[in-house]
């Protein structure tokens, strides 16, 4: 197969896995932030936690159902562009993808209509077991991408048969692979910071229109909570996945830090373009000893540069390069949010400073971008393998000519272009909202339902009238 049609086929699936893993980083942390409000609402009463709950679940509902459909088609891009990798690792990958579907999906399948439409129709507390139920749902559904991924950073208890294919060895050691503890710790906070963000943008919005507006101040203040506390951890994690890498990726790690040739002690770049023609990292900025404090907890400890391995096991040094700066970027921006949001609720000005809301409603898609840049690194510096190490990228696409992969390309760009656009315009539209404002249908109106005969509106719930009152 042609270079061509091998990087068409490898942008296509970057361009859908970039539409695909903004909603599931989103509803992942959005699934846990409804549980913990409808908890709050059942273990102290007060309505504002139902107001905040029911104002988000619309969100989430079209968020799910957009990670959903992006998701499949996905999946569909294994057997039309890369059917050869497929072949050679569907009896590792297959069953661990079945598994998400058999637990993951099954759960949320089964509770997700309870929690979206049988809040006045069930109990309270099974309301609330199925909302649980739903974000331990999203969880799974975590564990099991991230293990699949996860093996193919670093693959383990495998073994190779007669024709060439990984065939499951000890499963145990397949899951729970060498670095998919610190990828999967390291992904879920990375959805719960996305989510906050998103979260302390609308409360900022809101509390920009007006700062006495309960909901969006439950929403901010929870929001900030969860930054200041999340944040300093997630930095923790990402050190030891950096440790993890450095160990089983270290080639990766070379491109990470823009390094050439290997250095004790060595400094941290912090600019630069790394030029792998010329096999330097020109332009740069750097501080001495810093890249082998943080990656060998040491002064003088080595770290090393791509010239210790052959040019064609490189990955793309500069893509690698200036995606990890933007995901550690945005997380110190991140911090320094929290910190600020954390300095005026000391002051009790949290609710009154409307520069931190700015601010907040500017870093609302910076957990996104932050996503997205690290799956890029993680992605990009995985090449020029699909299984590290084992299985070449060229070697994993299906035999489908350019022209061929080019068509399936413009499709895919239009049609998500349009189909996505409207579900993202319509998730806006629900965010600019107010959440103080009516969640349900109009009492006594009549609405029709799936068939043809007209329903009274459900009632709504006791507790909107006493806030109304």
């Amino acid at each position: 197969m042609d270079s061509l049609a091998v990087d068409l086929a490898r942008f296509q699936f970057a361009f859908t896995i970039a539409f695909h893993i903004i909603f599931p980083a989103f509803t992942i942390g959005l699934a846990s932030f409804l549980a913990v409000l409808e908890g709050l609402w059942l273990w102290t009463g007060r309505d504002v936690y139902l107001r905040v709950f029911k104002f988000w679940i619309v969100i989430f509902a079209l968020s799910f159902a957009m990670g959903v459909v992006s998701g499949i088609v996905m999946a569909y891009q294994f057997g039309t562009n890369w059917s050869a990798f497929a072949d050679k690792t569907g009896s590792v990958i297959g069953p661990l993808m079945g598994y998400e579907v058999l637990t993951a999906f099954f759960l949320e399948a089964g509770f997700l209509g309870i929690m979206l439409f049988g809040m006045n129709r069930v109990g309270k507390k099974l309301h609330f077991f199925a909302t649980v139920v739903v974000a331990i749902g999203t969880a799974l559904s975590a564990f099991w991408i991230l293990s699949v991924n996860s093996w193919m950073q670093t693959p383990a208890g495998y073994a190779m048969n007669d024709v060439g294919q990984f065939v499951p060895a000890d499963w145990w050691a397949i899951i729970f692979n060498p670095s998919f503890p610190y990828r999967l710790v390291h992904m879920v906070l990375a959805a719960y910071l996305t989510t906050a963000f998103v979260v302390g943008a609308v409360g900022a919005y809101h509390l920009l229109k007006n700062r006495f507006n309960a909901a969006a101040q439950v929403m901010f203040s929870m929001a900030m909570w969860m930054m200041i506390v999340v944040t300093p951890i997630q930095m923790l994690a990402g050190d030891y996945h950096g440790l993890n890498t450095l160990e089983h990726q270290p080639a990766k790690v070379a491109a990470m830090e823009g390094h050439f040739d290997s250095q004790g002690p060595a400094p941290l770049i912090l600019f630069g373009w790394p030029d792998t023609e010329a096999g330097e990292t020109k332009y740069k900025i750097e501080i001495p000893y810093l890249s082998s404090i943080i990656l060998t907890h040491s002064l003088d400890g080595v770290v090393p540069g791509l010239n210790e391995f052959p040019r064609e096991d490189w990955p793309p040094a500069a893509i690698v390069f200036v995606s990890f700066r933007i995901m550690v970027g945005i997380g110190v921006l991140m911090l320094l949010v929290g910190v600020w949001g954390l300095w005026s609720r000391m002051r009790g000005r949290l609710y009154e400073s409307e520069w931190l809301q700015r601010a907040s409603i500017v870093m609302g898609p910076a957990g996104f971008i932050a996503v997205i840049a690290g799956w890029t690194t993680t992605e990009v510096g995985r090449q020029p393998y699909t299984v590290y190490g084992l299985l070449r990228t060229s070697e994993s696409v299906s035999p489908v000519e350019a022209p061929a992969v080019w068509a399936s390309l413009v499709i895919f760009v239009a049609v998500y272009c349009i189909v996505f656009g409207v579900g993202i315009f319509y998730i806006f539209r629900s965010m600019a909202k107010s959440p103080d404002a009516s969640q349900g249908v109009e009492e006594g109106v009549p609405v029709r339902t799936a068939g043809i005969t007209p329903a009274q509106a459900l009632q709504p719930h006791e507790g909107d009238r006493s806030h109304d009152s």
